[in-house]
């Protein structure tokens, strides 16, 4: 078969066959009487092999080795080919994204997507400063996609940093409380306890909704910051986790304050100090737990919270009992 049909059967241009056979990687297996250049069947397989080889990613050098030495083995190679494949595959999703997230701050002019891309890359910097300037700045000087700023907010360890990129997300604009739910599923602690934190300083309903949502968390820590900024914000759904943190020992001061908060209300007043006073009666309630429960009925007004006190004033426990006797003095002075 001449090589202009071969060409034609197999796809592969009569350039590419000629260098081929100019690498050695296919020799046609004779001439004609006019020297035109004959393959036959076996040389089309091995066209045919080439080709498959090289759809997988591999250089024409690779494909003479596998086709020509026979002590190779594909193991080595095709390993090599998957990393590298990966590796690529990183790098196109790395560009993908960094380009959605410059058009997603839709810029005006090109000094607009250099001024973007600038702040992306300090955004990602080794430097502690410079992360803390790019979170800074993505306020007032150039407007970052939110998802960039979450991104950033969910790996950031350096407190200061963390900070003020929870305090660029609060000012960010829509779309960063749902973006910042997925890391409350994230499989690392730290990530989660991040994505609570900067809901916490999220302004608006969306951010509450996602906050409610975590209070369902297995993550006790994840259910405390939930409980917290929810509690400051006036939401009753909070109580039971406050209470339960104060049980607990976990940022009890902090759970009490939020308490006090949300009593400000007569009829939670009561409901909360019911709940304090039902853990007060459990069995599993230990000295220490019932002493902090004490203390925590101090910051509740109203009847429920003071009968309370009269009752534990006289308690078994003496250090619960003396704690008692002189919230109560407290109270009657104010």
């Amino acid at each position: 078969m001449l090589i202009g049909e071969v060409a034609r059967r197999s796809g592969v241009s009569a350039r590419m066959l000629r260098h081929y056979e100019s690498l050695g990687l296919v020799r046609p297996c004779g001439r004609t009487g006019s020297g035109y250049r004959e393959y036959s069947g076996e040389d089309i397989r091995r066209i045919f092999h080439i080709e498959s080889l090289r759809s997988l990613g591999l250089s024409l050098r690779e494909i003479g080795r596998a086709l020509d030495d026979p002590g190779f083995t594909p193991s080595a190679l095709v390993g090599d080919l998957v990393r590298q494949t990966r590796e690529r595959i990183a790098a196109e999703t790395d560009l993908l994204t960094r380009l959605r997230r410059i058009d997603a701050a839709e810029p005006a002019r090109w000094e607009d997507v250099l001024q973007v891309v600038a702040l992306l890359q300090a955004l990602g910097s080794k430097s502690a400063v410079a992360r803390q300037r790019a979170a800074l700045a993505s306020v007032d000087d150039v407007p970052v996609p939110v998802e960039a700023l979450v991104e950033a907010a969910l790996s950031e360890t350096e407190p200061n940093v963390a900070g003020a990129l929870r305090w660029a997300l609060a000012r960010s604009g829509g779309g960063g409380p749902a973006l910042l739910a997925r890391g409350l599923d994230s499989t690392v602690a730290a990530v989660r306890e991040r994505a609570v934190r900067s809901l916490a300083e999220m302004p608006g309903d969306d951010a509450v909704a996602e906050l409610r949502t975590a209070l369902a968390s297995p993550d006790a820590a994840v259910r405390g910051y939930a409980a917290l900024a929810l509690g400051t914000r006036g939401a009753a759904d909070a109580v039971p986790t406050l209470i339960e943190m104060i049980v607990e020992g976990r940022n009890d001061t902090d759970a009490a304050d939020a308490l006090s908060v949300l009593a400000g209300d007569t009829a939670m007043a009561d409901r909360i100090a019911t709940g304090l006073v039902g853990h007060l009666t459990l069995a599993t309630a230990g000295a220490p737990a019932r002493g902090r429960l004490t203390q925590a009925l101090a910051a509740v007004p109203g009847a429920t919270a003071s009968h309370a006190l009269v009752e534990l004033s006289h308690d078994e426990d003496r250090a619960v009992a003396l704690t008692a006797a002189y919230l109560l003095q407290l109270r009657d002075a104010r």
